[in-house]
């Protein structure tokens, strides 16, 4: 396929084509920002307490049943337990006052036997009141989230394999009806069962799409185009879809209504059916030149440029390419090396994005206005890192914002709880962080892989990001316990990752390297034993030399 650029070169960079080509594929991207994050809202858990039955109790019993317990060095009202009813029952009938002539300490507790009372301030439901995923079941409201990250997971590794077979454009509309499905199927979710079932159909289409429609861009496309498609233009659509996400959830507080609106907008895409071209060079790899110059000449007739006779050499559908596995990547100490720090990396990062997205929920303040903001904020983000990517250093950029969005994180739990709006700021400047390293690595990975490996290696390094976005949602869970714990180890975790970063290769104005020889090795302590094992190799070999010299000057 190297020829290819050269063979359609005449369509030009720019174009009626290539531009209406690239905002068709772009809006595909905002229906994974719509999809990807509404477990924020929905998953949410209001305030509540356990639910006291009608047994005609005094005033002064109603609203001390329930008992105080101390969160976080404040005391609040218990959403777990209650004192025991038979007994506040009894002295309800007797006339007894709690707090004067009863020591609420001494009564005994119980569980919330009847159920709980859910506020309505916020959400009028969500599955958190619909199955009571309270005290005991609260492990499944995270439990729930990691179930979309599992479907990204099964999802990154089938889809490059589809879309191989059947084409990228088949799986990129498959994959749209897929996730609308899906999404239609959760939202007349019976239990909480069938929910996790569906949110993994939910996250393998989703993934599917955005990669597939990822692909397609970068292989019809203009290289100019192309730059701008994948640097920009996907993550800045997938904001759209996400800064929208929270006006429509303000707008609908009943998470089934929600979800089958968001399902419901698939129908605006049916159209692009027949505006949104198939990739030519994946037709000449299966041996479809006919069609392939047909797509190309429609492109010339919309650029208003004459397409040549012939396009596309008959030795170029033809041309043989080799398969490269996981297992290429095992035989060579230099990419286990590389493969093994951008794994970390992956996965520290997709820990902190994911982990402060869902957790906009669960911050001061109005948790729509939080979301929104989390969202706005990776727009300059995404404008930054692309124009700083043209000049910069990839490592220096990338271990600078990785000890920004973790040096914020660790600062948050020294903030003092009456300056909340400065603990907002610094998560928001954490997320922005993590955003520009969310963006730098992608093209930072690219770069380091050889042509021979790029895919296999992005496809290892996308499942480790999988399995860090899956236990994200448990990092977060661990604020139930202690409100600093997730900040303290998703902060810890960014620094350590962008240590392993200084290790990594400069790849700024450098050739992409075609082969695994051209490939660069890591750098500092690798290059430090590689050059200590030359120098030790050079001084034995000039032992003898250094001997004779010695004894010359020695000689009388």
């Amino acid at each position: 396929m190297s020829d290819y650029d050269e063979d359609t070169a005449f369509l030009g960079q720019t174009g009626p084509f290539f531009w209406t080509t690239f905002f068709l594929l772009n809006t595909v991207f905002v229906s994974t920002g719509f999809n990807g994050l509404y477990m924020v809202f929905i998953g949410a858990t209001p305030n509540h307490h356990c639910l006291i039955p009608d047994f005609n109790l005094t005033e002064e019993w109603t609203n001390a049943i329930i008992p105080f317990t101390l969160v976080n060095g404040e005391e609040v009202k218990s959403q777990c337990s209650r004192y025991s009813l038979d007994v506040v029952r009894n002295m309800s009938a007797e006339g007894l006052i709690p707090g004067r002539d009863v020591n609420l300490t001494d009564l005994v507790q119980e569980g919330c036997l009847d159920g709980w009372n859910y506020s309505k301030d916020i959400y009028q439901s969500n599955i958190v009141t619909e199955w009571d995923l309270v005290c005991d079941d609260q492990w499944k409201v995270p439990f729930a989230s990691s179930t979309l990250f599992v479907g990204y997971l099964f999802g990154s590794l089938i889809s490059g394999h589809v879309s191989d077979r059947f084409g990228r454009k088949k799986v990129v509309f498959i994959s749209l009806v897929a996730q609308s499905v899906a999404v239609m199927l959760q939202s007349f979710s019976h239990s909480w069962q069938m929910f996790c079932v569906m949110f993994l159909f939910v996250g393998a289409s989703q993934i599917s799409l955005y990669i597939s429609a990822f692909v397609l861009g970068t292989e019809v496309l203009s290289k100019t185009m192309r730059i701008l498609f994948t640097t920009l233009g996907a993550f800045l659509f997938y904001c759209i879809g996400y800064m929208t996400l929270p006006w429509i959830a303000y707008g609908i507080r009943e998470w089934r209504t929600l979800l089958a609106v968001l399902s419901s907008t698939a129908v605006v895409y049916i159209p692009l059916w027949w505006f949104i071209p198939e990739s030519p060079r994946w037709l000449i790899t299966q041996g479809r030149v006919e069609e392939a110059e047909a797509i190309v000449r429609e492109a010339a007739r919309k650029n208003k440029i004459e397409a040549p006779a012939v396009i596309f050499k008959e030795s170029e559908a033809s041309a043989q390419f080799k398969k490269y596995t996981m297992l290429d990547i095992l035989k060579s100490k230099k990419i286990r090396s590389i493969t093994l720090m951008c794994l970390i990396l992956w996965m520290a990062i997709n820990i902190g994005y994911f982990g402060l997205s869902l957790n906009t929920s669960n911050l001061s303040g109005n948790p729509f206005m939080n979301c929104f903001l989390s969202a706005t904020t990776e727009v300059p983000a995404y404008v930054v890192s692309t124009v700083l990517l043209k000049k910069c250093p990839r490592r220096a950029l990338l271990s600078s914002f990785l000890v920004i969005g973790g040096g914020v994180l660790l600062l948050i739990q020294f903030i003092p709880e009456d300056l909340q709006y400065v603990a907002l700021a610094l998560e928001m400047t954490g997320k922005f962080g993590f955003t520009m390293a969310f963006s730098i690595v992608y093209i930072y990975t690219a770069e380091v892989y050889p042509t021979v490996l790029r895919n296999v290696g992005m496809g290892m390094c996308s499942s480790a990001a999988r399995i860090g976005s899956i236990t994200a949602p448990y990092v977060i869970y661990l604020g139930s316990y202690n409100k600093a714990l997730p900040y303290i180890l998703m902060g810890s975790l960014t620094i350590a990752s962008s240590v392993v970063n200084i290790f990594l290769p400069e790849t700024l104005n450098r050739d992409l390297p075609e082969t695994v020889e051209q490939m660069q090795e890591c750098q500092g302590l690798c290059n430090g034993m590689k050059k200590r094992k030359y120098l030790e190799d050079e001084g034995r070999k000039n032992l003898p030399i250094q001997r004779e010299v010695r004894q010359d000057l020695q000689a009388p």
